[in-house]
């Protein structure tokens, strides 16, 4: 009797400390720990028909942080005016050395045939800037890593991209 309370109480007081170690480890882990600055750099247009068109986003990614930081993937949303224009994902694992920086891209195929009636009122005067925005979340660590968000928008002027 006495030895299975003493079996209990042993138990039960190294499962404590356990998880006592275990939480103030996960906090000395995250601790001085800074989310990575993720920039769109340039927009390529690869190619533009009326079926389908190619993009090639560059980002350049930089580490704050004295130790390598792994990338193990991204979502993304692309909207031209608020019409949703690509979304998508990409497992792609790269890693970005402590305090350094990295560049990737990331190729982005749409399809604007369900909105060509406001894409073809968007860019009818050539002239006249329009509003992008880009959001999306990368994901960072290793199994149990942070995300970090990201929401840039500028504007582009769809006479550098039509044909003459």
């Amino acid at each position: 009797m006495f030895f299975r309370a003493f079996n209990r109480r042993v138990l039960g007081l190294s499962l404590g400390v356990l998880i006592l170690f275990g939480v103030s480890g996960c906090t000395w882990f995250s601790r001085g720990y800074e989310d990575p600055e993720i920039q769109l750099t340039q927009v390529d247009l690869l190619k533009a028909k009326l079926w389908g068109q190619e993009f090639l986003l560059h980002f350049k990614v930089d580490n704050p942080n004295d130790i390598d930081l792994p990338i193990r993937g991204m979502t993304y949303a692309i909207y031209l005016e608020d019409i949703p224009l690509a979304e998508g994902e990409t497992g792609r694992n790269f890693t970005i050395p402590a305090s350094g920086s990295t560049e990737f891209t990331l190729p982005v195929q749409t399809n604007m045939w369900r909105y060509v009636k406001d894409i073809v009122k968007l860019i009818k005067r050539t002239d006249k800037p329009v509003h992008y925005r880009l959001v999306g979340e990368v994901k960072t660590g290793l199994m149990f890593g942070r995300s970090v968000y990201i929401s840039r928008s500028g504007e582009i002027v769809p006479n550098n991209f039509l044909p003459e």
